[in-house]
């Protein structure tokens, strides 16, 4: 191993510390408050205390960040599903369980990426591109629920795709409430959704 020591990291032309992660954060912070439409590069770059080049400095564009918060917020999910539906060694029923679990996890990790993805509407080709792959992302976990059923685990008289939606949207709507060091930690919350969902969807 290299005793050199690390590189330091590459700050942007304005106010010391502000580097691609902190650009990224504050404008995230700033399109959830003020809708990404409402926010400009001018406001962005107020909110630092930085110039507008500073800014360009680290992306192309507001489109850029954009793209950046909604990869943040959909790269680690993605691949905890495809983990799950390429494991062939645990039942469809487990797994899924395990999917809804981890996702509870990566939304605690990454809610202000989280809640800017559930209120894109596809106005921009970036937008498109989410809502792609979150419905990639239903598929899949649709997948998971057919072969759970398959497996006798699970009730039939609900569609898999509407299962789903719901487990999903069970997961999504910890972003109108919940907070890290609040009442509730993330393994609690995990465990309390998951027992609500497989419970009642357990074949009687």
């Amino acid at each position: 191993m290299s005793s050199e020591p690390a590189a330091p990291a590459r700050r942007g032309r304005g106010r010391p510390g502000h580097d691609q992660a902190t650009v990224l954060r504050t404008a995230v912070g700033l399109f959830n408050r003020r809708g990404y439409d409402a926010t400009s590069i001018g406001d962005l770059a107020a909110e630092l205390g930085v110039t507008k080049s500073a800014i360009y400095h680290h992306v192309a564009g507001k489109e850029d960040l954009l793209r950046l918060a909604l990869d943040d917020a959909l790269d680690e999910l993605t691949a905890v599903v495809s983990a799950a539906v390429s494991d062939g060694g645990a039942g469809a029923y487990d797994r899924l369980r395990g999917v809804v679990r981890r996702s509870v996890e990566v939304l605690a990790a990454h809610q202000p990426a989280v809640t800017l993805l559930l209120r894109v509407r596809g106005n921009t080709p970036v937008e498109l591109a989410a809502l792609k792959r979150r419905r990639w992302l239903d598929d899949q976990l649709a997948g998971l629920v057919r072969a759970a059923i398959a497996e006798g685990a699970l009730r039939d008289d609900v569609t898999p795709e509407l299962v789903s939606r719901l487990l999903f949207g069970m997961v999504n709507s910890l972003v109108e409430w919940y907070r890290p060091g609040g009442t509730y930690d993330t393994a609690t919350v995990a465990d309390a959704i998951v027992s609500i969902a497989f419970d009642g969807l357990a074949k009687r």
